[in-house]
């Protein structure tokens, strides 16, 4: 199993930028492709970016264009650079494993004026 922990989550005004982080504990972390997730209260968890082993990148039509999905094995952190914040971005994040269901505690963004 991987430990995952997230941080970067705040409260930022709509248009700003937030960098989120995604630490990972396994020695297995290069052979993994990396996805980004949140959940806003009352709502279904959605997958928000993902990243292969290789460096490919796909995002949700939502954010495509404002979020960047990046990751660094030799330091086993996954990345999402998040700009032109919307209100509707207001969720909490998560980092997993791509078709893993084992959630950590998240971290919170909140887009607000």
């Amino acid at each position: 199993q991987v430990q995952l922990v997230e941080s970067g989550g705040g409260l930022v005004q709509p248009g700003g930028s937030l960098r989120l982080s995604c630490a990972a504990s396994g020695s297995l972390f290069r052979f993994y492709a990396m996805g980004w997730y949140r959940q806003a209260p009352g709502k279904q968890r959605e997958l928000v970016a993902h990243i292969t082993n290789g460096g490919r990148t796909n995002y949700a039509d939502s954010v495509k264009g404002r979020f960047t999905i990046s990751r660094d094995n030799a330091k086993k952190t996954v990345y999402l650079q998040m700009n032109s914040l919307k209100p509707e971005d207001t969720a909490i994040y998560y980092c997993n494993i791509l078709d893993t269901d084992h959630w950590g505690q998240g971290t919170q963004v909140t887009v607000s004026l």
